[in-house]
């Protein structure tokens, strides 16, 4: 009788090192930052090799439940399937019968929860749980339970650290393409005896999809132009990069006629955005001698040329670029701009913002502060309406990347 006694205290010892081998293992597996592979394989030992269990499936829910660990099971199994069933144990439950074929198969399930939520589940078989008596299965159990959820939370604090890493990453990718971005945008605008000319623009985010530029050929002629790309973010940003290089490139080497121009940017942002993307595009010739204003509008809002009293809409071109591979048609507008006009381009961030009852600020609003402030210089005027634009959104944020580019010709 005591012998007996004596080996069962031995017993108990001996299993109380184990499992504190076992944890100690573990937890330097997790300190020394080891790979979600190596923990499953520590587990995989001390579930087949060392608490003898035949079969078992470790269950683990990422974006959607996956078996990170699976022994003695043959064939394929619905994972999704098997959680919605697993999903009524709360705690341990020693299984008699089932009505799910699977968990049938097994004698226990583990459940594993985190911030109270499940997100593991230990299905386990083995002869020793059929021999053992309520309370040894119970304090098994209770120890595996323990060992993966040791397991499970440092699997999640490693996505955490992994996500945080590659948050501060993006947020660097992020700033550096801002930076860009902003190289973009000409630096310096003129204001001299021939025009005057300024710009205003938002991102909605760190970086956007709006363009403008003012590009001088030579004495007497420069190009205007502004442009939006469709989505937002890093992508939008780098084609739209792109796009103002190759216009740069283009006029840099050669004179260039506006359709020879245009068909050539479709045929790159074509190529470039591979159909995912297109730009919407305002480009004008103006030549300061003849006062000749040639343009084409590829499916941007229409620039507004005034003169104080009447309102010309420049709507005359073709379709965005990028959205076929040949366009349909190509108009080239032609203006001769009358002394003391105002040019005011845009994009949909303006005439789209919305106020606290989600209603735009339309073209209307747009062209009555153009004719009430028309004395104002375009740094003011550009002030102005981003003012009322302030006004118009309240506690609202720009919901789009919001550029003004105005010119007044003398």
């Amino acid at each position: 009788m005591q012998s007996n006694y004596i080996q069962f205290l031995e017993n108990q010892l001996s299993f109380q090192e184990f499992k504190i081998s076992s944890l100690l293992e573990i937890t330097n597996a997790i300190n020394s930052n080891q790979s979600v592979d190596t923990l499953t394989k520590i587990i995989h030992f001390v579930l087949k090799e060392q608490l003898h269990y035949s079969k078992f499936i470790l269950l683990y829910h990422t974006k959607s439940w996956e078996p990170i660990l699976k022994v003695g099971i043959k064939g394929t199994i619905k994972e999704e399937e098997l959680s919605q069933n697993l999903s009524r144990f709360t705690e341990i439950t020693f299984i008699d019968s089932s009505p799910s074929e699977i968990i049938s198969q097994f004698d226990c399930v583990v459940p594993v929860n985190h911030q109270k939520k499940a997100i593991a589940y230990l299905l386990l078989q083995g002869e020793n749980l059929k021999t053992e008596t309520t309370s040894e299965r119970l304090s098994n159990m209770k120890f595996v339970q323990t060992l993966i959820n040791i397991v499970i939370v440092a699997i999640e604090n490693q996505k955490m650290i992994q996500y945080n890493i590659n948050q501060v990453k993006m947020k660097k990718e992020l700033e550096v393409a801002s930076e860009l971005q902003k190289m973009l945008f000409p630096a310096d605008l003129p204001s001299n005896s021939n025009f005057d000319i300024s710009a205003k623009h938002t991102s909605r985010h760190e970086v956007g999809g709006d363009y403008y530029d003012y590009i001088p050929l030579n004495e007497n002629e420069i190009i205007l132009c502004i442009a939006d790309v469709s989505g937002k973010g890093i992508s939008a940003a780098l084609l739209m990069a792109n796009f103002q290089a190759t216009i740069r490139a283009l006029f840099q080497y050669q004179e260039l006629e506006l359709d020879f121009l245009i068909e050539e940017l479709n045929r790159k942002v074509i190529k470039n955005a591979k159909g995912e993307k297109f730009i919407t595009f305002f480009i004008a010739h103006y030549n300061l001698t003849t006062r000749k204003l040639t343009y084409v509008n590829a499916g941007h809002n229409s620039p507004i040329l005034s003169n104080g009293k009447e309102i010309v809409y420049l709507d005359k071109g073709t379709i965005g670029l990028g959205m076929m591979d040949d366009l349909p048609f190509l108009n080239i507008g032609k203006h001769i701009v009358e002394p003391n006009s105002t040019l005011v381009m845009y994009t949909d961030g303006v005439i789209e913002l919305e106020n606290s009852k989600n209603e735009f600020f339309e073209l209307e609003r747009l062209i009555k502060l153009i004719q009430q402030y028309y004395p104002l210089n375009m740094e003011d005027l550009n002030n102005l309406i981003f003012s009322k634009l302030d006004e118009w959104r309240g506690s609202k944020r720009f919901v789009d990347d919001t550029a003004l580019f105005s010119c007044r010709f003398f």
